[in-house]
Formats: C-alpha cells, structure tokens, sequence
C-alpha cells in the first residue's frame, strides 16, 4: 500500500486550518499522515494538529509563504528520517478548500500507480478552464498547474531535493525566491527535464479559498491581497532575471514548453494526454 504525507501550511487561521486536517482524516486518514507547520503564527492561533511551530523573529514577522513553507516541511521529514516512509507528498495551503466527501489521498495515489511517468499531480479547480481541456473525471499532461494542490511523487522528488544541505531556503524549491513567482513553472521544467510529466486531473477537485486573503489579511498579517500580487510579481522578475536571465513569463513559460514538447518526443506512447 502506498502512503501519502501531507503537509499544510497555517499562519494564525486555526479553524480553517483544523477544519482541513479533519475532512482529511475523515476520508483519507488511512491512506496519509498528516503534518501542519505554523509559520509564524502567534501561539493563540496555532493549529490543534500543530506539528512544527517555525517562530523564528523573520518568520513571525515574514512568514514563511509557500516554497519556504514546503521546503521547512518536506526538510523536517527528511532530517526526521521519515523520508523513505511516504511514496508521495500532498502540499497545500489553509485556503484549500476540498469537496464534501471527497476522497482526495487515495484517489491521487491511484493515479500516480496507473501513470507511471507522472511525477506532479493536481486536482482541477472548477474555475479552471482546463477542466473543459480534460473532461469528466480525466487527465491530461501539462505544462502549466497553478500550485494550490500539488501531489508529488517521491521518486521524482528525490531527483531534484539538495540533500546535502535541506532547509527552508533551499530543499525542493528555490526559497529566494520568497512570494513563489512563477514556482509552479520552474518545478514543472525539472520534472519533465528529468522525464516526469505533470499532470491535473478532474477526477478530484480542489478550490483556493481567495477571500480569506482578502477578508482576514490583517489576521494572517500579511499584505492585502492587492499589494501581495504587486510584490509577488515586482519581487519575482527580478528573483527570475537574476536566476534566468529573463524578462518576461512567458519567456519562463516557453522555456517549460520546450521540456513537455520533448517529453513526448521521448515517451510518444503518451501523446494521448496531451493537450
């Protein structure tokens, strides 16, 4: 039997963050454990499910965002010696939001185990305009995921981790790259650099919650969602310019492409999930 970690970043949102561990347990607590980091979040709005509380004074201040969040997770299960228990690693947010009744764990491993070459796995959102790409209770390749859900599989992870020196600025993700610009893009370009496809699938559904960002920044203390967007995008140029040498997303974007294009170069037996 496979076994998912899934891992959920929290900063001073408790309820929602409770409220995720508990569907999750509900539905699929046979099939994962299930780890909550607190990044920086004051100690009367921690998570019950707490399970690493990162209140160093940049974070408290800062935060910790998602790839600095994700990489302080995965890095603790690896320093942990926890690794090799999971075949694959569920990474998402407080604002996920996840159907009633759904059985979200277990129906992402079974994918992973029917698509072979699939190392990145995301449930569609039914505000996505992939979802019409895909059809009912599909999958398809692509080359492009937003990163409210992803569904790593562990072999592919291994691939791409800095092993000699795991922490939070430096493990999966770039942690320089600190409101995640673009992330999505650069994890996608590795996975099929390295023959892994990236996939989203309308069997499971997975929404981001946007209004908790916009109603309870203060609470999350963090920037409006309208000054976040604006440094997510002038912080994450610059971090892309300096990485890459580019100057615009869609010059990163062109970049993936050229990976998932050769993918199936490579593996045409699936052309069929192409879009």
């Amino acid at each position: 039997m496979t076994y998912t970690a899934t891992i959920i970043l929290n900063r001073n949102l408790p309820k929602e963050t409770n409220k995720l561990v508990e569907h999750l347990k509900k539905y699929d607590g046979n099939f994962t454990d299930i780890f909550v980091i607190e990044a920086g979040s004051e100690r009367n709005n921690l998570s019950k499910y707490c399970t690493w509380y990162n209140n160093s004074p940049e974070v408290m201040k800062n935060g910790l965002r998602y790839v600095r969040g994700m990489n302080f997770g995965l890095a603790n299960l690896w320093k942990e010696d926890n690794w090799k228990k999971y075949d694959s690693f569920f990474l998402i947010t407080n604002d996920t939001k996840i159907p009633k009744n759904q059985k979200t764990i277990i129906t992402l491993q079974k994918l992973l185990k029917k698509h072979p070459k699939v190392g990145i796995i995301s449930p569609c959102s039914q505000k996505w305009g992939e979802k019409k790409l895909i059809g009912y209770n599909s999958i398809k390749y692509f080359w492009f995921i937003h990163n409210n859900a992803y569904f790593l599989r562990r072999e592919f992870v291994d691939q791409i981790i800095n092993k000699k020196k795991p922490y939070l600025k430096n493990f999966l993700f770039d942690g320089n790259n600190f409101r995640g610009y673009l992330s999505e893009s650069e994890l996608i370009a590795k996975a099929y650099a390295n023959d892994w496809a990236a996939a989203i699938t309308t069997s499971v559904f997975a929404e981001e919650d946007e209004n908790l960002l916009l109603d309870k920044s203060s609470v999350i203390k963090t920037e409006t969602y309208k000054e976040n967007i604006k440094l997510y995008v002038e912080e994450g140029l610059k971090w892309m310019h300096q990485k890459y040498g580019f100057n615009s997303k869609w010059q990163m974007m062109q970049y993936v492409k050229l990976f998932y294009d050769q993918f199936f170069e490579y593996f045409p037996e699936y052309k069929k999930f192409k879009i």
